[in-house]
């Protein structure tokens, strides 16, 4: 008898000791090739079609025509107008903050003003931070700093001088080496008259010998140094920018100046007496009364935010290659604090409550400035000079924005 045949184990046919596919098999493999080809197809069309995916960004390449300004503190009050004076003169503007003392609504105010393409960026990074700061300027093509981000108050320097001196004169060294590395070869260097320290005679020229007495000063003093030894071997244009002290606001009432709640008693005078004028403070402090001055108090050259950023542009302007620039920026004219008060007083239409305390360690007498360099050379003098007229632009902006770059909201 026959044995009956074993059934064998299903198994795709074979042929020379080679196995088929199975065609349910096949038809998988097939359908996947055909759904990753389509993918690759939806893809390759989004980086066409997409602009920011095509082409690089405009803030990534230089454009004949086009200057490329990094501003850093440009969130900052004296960094956002500069920014926005820089957009209205058709510049392209990168702002570099950490928001330390900056606000992001004046950067949203900024954006909301120009917010084409390629016109302003906004960069959240601490100068601080070597790698952050190497990695922007390896992805920007700038053409040129304004070097405002800097923490500025007197009283606070000598309370905290650590914090200034890494501040301003370690993060100045950050963005120069930075500034080198990637080959940017203009800076305008924003300084300060407190360089100057309590000079003997008056006004101030370039010329004065600096000898600063509070950390602050001595900070700036370090950085302006760091900066003009490496320009010695360095072809690179630099503006040094001595300024006094800065009030006002934007003419159209689109930027103010918003300080930390918790810095108000290092702010500015200004800033102070506004607060007291809100009734958000009880009164104005003034400190020191027994200074050799006319009426016991500082002396001060009061210079408009506007005319301030003016004297940047322009330095900006007439920068040359291999080229140092100093100057002070100022009125000329000395002011009293007392006048000071007198003017915010008329100015807010309020009967201010003020405190005469003792001196802030720090402080000096009488500080002025002679501006007839920068005149001179860059054809700049001060145009806003009426100082109540400056304190009531800033006060429309202060009773409009009680909650600094919060919602806007009307003083009752």
């Amino acid at each position: 008898m026959l044995k009956p045949r074993t059934q064998r184990p299903n198994r795709p046919n074979s042929l020379g000791g080679m196995d088929f596919v199975d065609p349910v098999k096949k038809s998988g493999v097939v359908r996947k090739i055909i759904v990753a080809a389509c993918l690759i197809a939806i893809c390759i069309t989004i980086i066409k079609i997409s602009p920011t995916l095509s082409s690089p960004s405009p803030f990534s390449r230089h454009e004949s025509g086009i200057t490329h300004v990094l501003v850093t503190g440009g969130a900052g009050y004296i960094g956002s107008h500069a920014s926005l004076r820089l957009l209205k003169d058709s510049y392209r503007v990168t702002i570099v903050d950490n928001l330390s003392r900056g606000n992001l609504g004046a950067v949203k105010v900024l954006q909301s003003l120009f917010p084409e393409p390629g016109r302003l960026q906004f960069i959240y990074a601490d100068l601080g931070d070597p790698k952050a700061v190497n990695k922007i300027f390896s992805e920007n093509a700038f053409d040129a700093v304004m070097h405002f981000a800097a923490v500025a108050y007197v009283g606070e320097s000598t309370l905290d001088p650590l914090k200034y001196y890494h501040n301003i004169t370690s993060n100045t060294l950050v963005v120069l080496e930075a500034m080198a590395a990637h080959n940017v070869n203009t800076l305008i260097y924003s300084s300060t008259c407190a360089t100057y320290g309590e000079p003997d005679k008056m006004p101030i020229t370039e010329e004065t010998p600096q000898n600063p007495i509070n950390p602050y000063g001595k900070a700036k003093k370090m950085s302006e140094d760091i900066i003009l030894d490496f320009h010695k071997n360095s072809d690179m244009a630099v503006m040094i920018l001595r300024y006094f002290n800065v009030i006002g606001s934007d003419p159209d009432g689109r930027l103010g100046e918003a300080p930390r709640p918790e810095l108000r008693e290092h702010g500015r005078i200004s800033g102070a007496c506004f607060d007291a004028a809100r009734g958000i403070t009880s009164g104005l402090k003034v400190r020191g009364t027994d200074y050799k001055t006319t009426d016991g108090t500082c002396v001060r050259d009061y210079i408009d935010v506007t005319d301030l950023v003016d004297a940047h542009v322009k330095a900006l302007e007439k920068a040359q290659p291999g080229e140092v620039g100093i100057y002070n920026v100022g009125t000329g004219r000395g002011r009293s604090v007392k006048e000071f008060v007198e003017a915010c007083k008329k100015a807010t239409g309020v009967a201010i409550k003020v405190d005469y305390l003792p001196r802030r360690p720090g402080d000096y007498a009488e500080v002025f400035s002679d501006p007839s360099k920068i005149l001179r050379e860059l054809n700049w003098s001060a145009q806003y000079t009426d100082l109540e007229k400056s304190l009531k632009v800033a006060w429309r902006w202060q009773k409009l924005h009680l909650n600094g770059y919060g919602p806007a909201k009307a003083l009752l």
